[in-house]
This record gives structure tokens, C-alpha cells and sequence, in this order.
């Protein structure tokens, strides 16, 4: 049936309102509530009572977590990671369920031979309990060879994966030695125990180790990997920093230091990096250096492996070696550069699946977005010399810390758009400050790549990181060229959503996601996917 419009009389439609929501309003429901007045206004004819109500309440705030944990409490303050504790190298495929519990049960392994010889004589063996995510998903990460490897003296950083890794999967009944001073028990993957997927635990990334006498307990400590390799435990104390020269809490805080002293959101990231470790820029530069050819060594790597099928039940076959040689031949220069940068994040993401050693930019499950970001501003690319590479990784680093500082890096606590969204965030920050973009930019085209992976579910098939995870690392890594390319190319001061204010919704996305999107495998395609 046609309907035709009288056009007889006019109907007075009311004025767009483009007045700001009241202060402490919650600009969402604000604009909602205004748009739905205006529909109803439209349709009826008269204005609706809406228009008379109250403003909203104040927005909720962030997601949190246990207020004891230090990750909590750091929130308080100004940010005081540094860069050797942001870029880790370790086996993938996960910071959070592989690098972390690896260092955990090293750092436990410490604590036990440090016990009275008398203690460790009655040793009779070393248990490991996994709680929530790590249970969950934990086989496909691989997180019980990653805890017996820590128990047995390996860290993250120094570990042969395929000699050492590997082949505890292929000697999944094999026993080590465990040297407790003059006494050696024995430790196994039975000694790693899937425990309890549900529970109030303190963080969703839980484990307990315990040194054990029969049934009698010797020692024992409850740990939490809270994502990007970071570890804490019941009763965590940071070590004492210095001050940070410019103090910030926010990106807006940081903006202002750079605008009044003339810096760069390097410069800035610079001067606190020095001035919090007490190292010099010269020393700090080498650690950038050793991450630069860490993230570059991973992608050539990823990009000469021939296609093969990566381990685990998904079967699924590589394609960076494919993706590559195709783009490579590439005559539309926009096609090829889409192309290229995909393959470099293939490459990194495939390593990391392979269990071989990978960056934390800022997890294991994104490690294939900063090293392609990395890869294409360089000789092969973009061209951008080595000093403007090291300010990329500081500019990046920087939106990974107030990402941390007041959100979260872990999949398990926020979904996907924790990992790759702030890899994708970082790497946009990356890019223009490789570019010699001005500060507004570097963060406008943070928020933006942010923004864009918000809501975005962690919901491995089978728990491990390949379905869907491998191609979102490519997703991500294109997407923080789009985020620079959007910036440098907009009015700076015209944007009207800032970067602060998406990592307040990361952080409030974060709490109100349901716990099946939070590296689970319990939904999403991690349901609808049927292995066969």
C-alpha cells in the first residue's frame, strides 16, 4: 500500500538542539532521550514530556576489579610503567596464559629454594593450580607446558620453545628434575591442575602454586596474570620508582606537558622513561632497538615460513607466506600496501600461534599489530629512520599505559577490544608520530583506532588463539593506518570524542561484557564454529 504525505499543513518540527548536555549528564542517554523526543514530536505532533525531564545521572564508572590489586590502585596515580616492562619477548600464543603463569612459577621456584634446607628435604613435589580463564582456556594456550617450564628454572624472555615447549607436548608424560638445594623432586604436566572455571577470584587470570610434604603444605602463593605479561600476587608491593618528570594520569595531562615545554608525546615518553628507571636515553634507546629487531626478526620469520597447518584440533592454515607473495605483486600501490601490512601481521600473529617467541604490544594475542605497524615504517616500506622508529614505539607504549593504567590488557578481563584494540590504538599513535604528526593528531588517531574495536568479544575456537585471532591482528594493524590516516587529514580540534573518554568506555565496556566473550570460548564463534 502507497501512503502520500498531506502536504496541506505544516507540521512545526522542533529545532535540532546542539546545546551540550548538562555537567555530570551521561551524554549517551542525553542524546538518546533528545532523539526520541524529536521522533515522538515528529510522528504526534506535539511536544513530548520528555523534553521537561531531569537530565541523566552521572555515567557509570570503569569496570574494576579486586581493589587489593595493584593494578587497581596504580589508577590513583601518574603512570609510572616504563617500556622493558611494557615490550616483553616470550613464547606465545598468549602473555596472560603463557609468558604469566611462565613467570609466576619462576618467581615461585625462587621464593621455594630460598626456604631452610631443613624445609626442603621434606619436599616431596610442586603443584600448580589454574582458576578461571587459565582453566578455561588454558590447552590452547599451552599454559600447563608454560607453568611446568617455570617450575624447572625457564623465563619467558630466554626460553628455546621448540626444544623446551615443544617437546613437552610431545612427551606429554615425561618427568623433570626439580633441584631444591641438595634435594630433587620431580615435576611433570601432571602437577598443573586445571581447576575451577567459576569462582570469585580476584582477577579472572588466577593460579595458586604450592610447595608440597604429602599432604602438608610448605609453601604456597596465589598469583594473578593480569594481562600483557604483567604478574601480581596476594600481598604485591611495587618496587619503588622515581618520580616521573612530567606527571600524567591522562592523555590530556600528558598533551599539556608537551604544549608547555615544546615536546613531542615521545619527548614526554622520554623524559619520564629516564627520569623513573635512572637510565639514560642512550640505554633506553638500546632496549627500543632490541624490540625493534625482535618485532622485525618475527615477521620476516612468520613471512618465510611456507604454508602449513598450525597445531591443535582447529587445523587451520597459515597465510602470511600466501598474502605476501600475492600483494607483493600488487600494481595498485593501495592494494599493495593493504596487502603487505596484513601479511607483516599475519606473520607476527602465526609465530605467536606456533608457540615460537613474540613481543607483547601489549599481549601475546595482538602480537602480530605493533611488529607489522613497526615493519611497514620501515626499509621495506615507509622508510622512516631508526630514531623515528624508536619514538613510534614510545608514542605507542604510552597509549598502552593509559590503556593499563586505567582500563585493561587482558582479553580474559575485557574481551578482544582490550588486546587488539589497544594494539591497534598503540600502533595508530605509532604511525603518526613516525609521521612528525603533531600531538592532537598522535592522540586523535589513538582514540580513533580504539574506538572502532570496542565491544569487540575474545571468543577463541577451542581456546586457542588462531579463530578468530590471527586475522584480527590484521584487522587491527590496518586499522591503525586508517586511524592516522583519518587524523592527519581532519580538522585536529574538530573531533569531538577524545581519547580519554575511550578508555573510560573500554573500561565500562569492559564490566558490563558478559563473562562468554571474555576468552571463555563459551560464545560467539567459539559456539558456532563446529569442528568436524
Amino acid at each position: 500500500m502507497d501512503y502520500e504525505i498531506d502536504s496541506s499543513e505544516d507540521i512545526a518540527l522542533p529545532e535540532l538542539d546542539f546545546t551540550e548536555p548538562p555537567v555530570g549528564s551521561d551524554r549517551r542517554t542525553f542524546m538518546v532521550r533528545s532523539a526520541m523526543a524529536t521522533a515522538i514530536a515528529a510522528l504526534g505532533g506535539t511536544t513530548n514530556a520528555l523534553w521537561a525531564q531531569e537530565p541523566a545521572g552521572a555515567p557509570l564508572t570503569g569496570g574494576k576489579l579486586d581493589p587489593n590489586l595493584e593494578v587497581v590502585k596504580q589508577e590513583k596515580g601518574p603512570v609510572m610503567t616504563l617500556v622493558d616492562e611494557f615490550y616483553k619477548v616470550g613464547p606465545g600464543p598468549s602473555s596472560s596464559h603463557t609468558i604469566g603463569p611462565m613467570r609466576i612459577t619462576y618467581d615461585f621456584y625462587q621464593r621455594a629454594i630460598k626456604l631452610p634446607q631443613a624445609t626442603l628435604d621434606q619436599a616431596t613435589a610442586l603443584k600448580v593450580h589454574l582458576y578461571g580463564s587459565l582453566s578455561a582456556t588454558g590447552k590452547g594456550h599451552g599454559t600447563e607446558r608454560a607453568a611446568l617450564a617455570g617450575l624447572i628454572g625457564h623465563e619467558p624472555a630466554t626460553i628455546d620453545p621448540v626444544a623446551v615447549l615443544d617437546k613437552m607436548a610431545a612427551e606429554p608424560n615425561k618427568t623433570y628434575p626439580v633441584k631444591l638445594g641438595t634435594k630433587t623432586i620431580n615435576a611433570s604436566l601432571a602437577d598443573i591442575i586445571y581447576d575451577a572455571t567459576k569462582g570469585d577470584f580476584p582477577h579472572a587470570n588466577t593460579m595458586t602454586a604450592k610447595l608440597m610434604a604429602g599432604d602438608k603444605v610448605l609453601l604456597e602463593q596465589e598469583y594473578y596474570s593480569v594481562g600483557g605479561g604483567f604478574i601480581e600476587w596476594k600481598g604485591y608491593t611495587p618496587p619503588k620508582k622515581n618520580p616521573p618528570k612530567y606527571p600524567y594520569v591522562t592523555m590530556a595531562d600528558l598533551l599539556k606537558h608537551a604544549s608547555d615545554n615544546n615536546l613531542t608525546v615521545a619527548q614526554v615518553a622520554m623524559a619520564n622513561e629516564t627520569s623513573i628507571s635512572g637510565k639514560s636515553e642512550a640505554e633506553v634507546n638500546a632496549f627500543l632497538d632490541k624490540i625493534i629487531g625482535a618485532m622485525r626478526a618475527t615477521v620476516k620469520t612468520g613471512l618465510a615460513a611456507p604454508t602449513a597447518t598450525l597445531p591443535g584440533p582447529i587445523k587451520l592454515k597459515t597465510k602470511a607466506h600466501d598474502v605476501y607473495a600475492n600483494a607483493s605483486k600488487e600494481t595498485s600501490p593501495a592494494r599493495k600496501g593493504i596487502g603487505l601490512v596484513s601479511a607483516a601481521a599475519l606473520a607476527g600473529s602465526e609465530e605467536n600461534a606456533r608457540g615460537h617467541l613474540v613481543i607483547t604490544a601489549p599481549t601475546g594475542g595482538s602480537a602480530g599489530v605493533m611488529p607489522a605497524v613497526v615493519y611497514s615504517l620501515g626499509p621495506d616500506m615507509a622508510k622512516k629512520s631508526d630514531q623515528q622508529i624508536r619514538d613510534a614505539l614510545l608514542a605507542g607504549a604510552v597509549v598502552g599505559y593509559l590503556c593499563k593504567h586505567h582500563a585493561t590488557l587482558a582479553a580474559a578481563e575485557g574481551g578482544c577490544q582490550a588486546e587488539i584494540g589497544v594494539a591497534s590504538a598503540m600502533g595508530a599513535a605509532a604511525i603518526a608520530q613516525a609521521h612528525g604528526a603533531s600531538n592532537q593528531v598522535i592522540a586523535n588517531a589513538a582514540e580513533g583506532a580504539l574506538e572502532h574495536h570496542l565491544g569487540m568479544t575474545c571468543d577463541p575456537v577451542a581456546g586457542f588463539v588462531q579463530i578468530p585471532c590471527i586475522e584480527r591482528c590484521a584487522f587491527g594493524a590496518v586499522k591503525s593506518w586508517t586511524g592516522y590516516l583519518i587524523a592527519s587529514n581532519e580538522v585536529p580540534a574538530n573531533r569531538r570524542v577524545d581519547f580519554d573518554s575511550t578508555v573510560q568506555a573500554l573500561a565500562i565496556t569492559a564490566k558490563e561484557m558478559n563473562s562468554k566473550y571474555k576468552e571463555t570460548s563459551e560464545g560467539g564463534l567459539a559456539v558456532s564454529l563446529v569442528l568436524c
